[in-house]
């Protein structure tokens, strides 16, 4: 469930389209995220990510450079520091530990003490067999992970705008009160109200469309007034990320933002 590689498509027929009145109608034209076509070629490139045949990879693609995420690290560092102890991370929507691979020479023993994974259950199942370590752990749902880790930092990239409730989901998270939240590669409308689209995935990457939600950034942010602090707003870190277009005009960015909840005392 990631925002795909959109600044590298070849031609009109990948992007964001349309203006669906439910999921159920953008569903039904679309193929969906729980294919095994993607889980295996995530899968794939993430083994040569961890044997060492390859640098970096994301949303299922390989590249031959990192591009680092430093708004993430900052505010792992960050947390840490307020915490003042290494955090259990939570990483919802985290694929086969994508990101943990891209920062693992930053996840010190003073920053990280646990990197979990929240996933689909098959995610899971491979990610138990092929790439669960001392630190990277997978689990089926955040209460699952709760039970086995006390966790500080929930991380989200490039997820809730893939969820079929994103706001109900968001309401139960804040319920949760972890301490903090941090947000990345999450898709706004320039307009107010959601927008719901058909989003398709370039075919040299894998064939695949999926229900993606553009959110209106006040409603989005208005979840989190009551108990949480808006700690920092960022722009994607992801190139070609910023400016998103719909129907292949712009009509919305990428962006994410740092929470603190409003209970936490350093």
């Amino acid at each position: 469930m990631f925002n795909k590689l959109f600044s590298k498509q070849k031609n009109d027929n990948a992007g964001w389209f349309g203006d669906y009145s439910s999921w159920a109608e953008v569903s039904a034209v679309s193929s969906g995220y729980d294919s095994d076509v993607i889980l295996n070629i995530t899968k794939e490139a993430i083994l040569k990510v961890k044997n060492g045949e390859a640098v970096y990879e994301r949303d299922s693609v390989i590249f031959e450079e990192k591009q680092c995420p430093f708004a993430l690290l900052a505010y792992l560092q960050l947390s840490a520091a307020l915490k003042k102890t290494a955090l259990h991370v939570l990483d919802f929507g985290g694929s086969l530990g994508s990101t943990y691979y891209q920062i693992k020479e930053y996840l010190t023993k003073e920053v990280c003490a646990s990197w979990n994974v929240v996933e689909q259950a098959h995610y899971v199942k491979c990610g138990k067999a092929l790439f669960e370590d001392d630190i990277l752990k997978f689990y089926s749902s955040i209460e699952e992970c709760k039970a086995a880790k006390k966790i500080s930092l929930v991380v989200l990239s490039g997820v809730v705008q893939y969820l079929e409730k994103p706001h109900e989901f968001i309401k139960n998270l804040v319920a949760h009160g972890f301490e903090f939240l941090l947000f990345d590669r999450t898709a706004f409308n320039n307009k107010a109200d959601d927008r719901l689209t058909l989003q398709v995935v370039p075919a040299e990457i894998y064939p695949a469309s999926y229900p993606s939600w553009f959110f209106d950034q006040e409603f989005f942010l208005s979840h989190f007034a009551t108990h949480y602090k808006k700690v920092a707003e960022f722009p994607s870190y992801v190139e070609g990320e910023g400016i998103m277009k719909i129907n292949n005009k712009p009509a919305g960015c990428d962006k994410g933002f740092y929470f603190i909840n409003k209970s936490f005392h350093a």
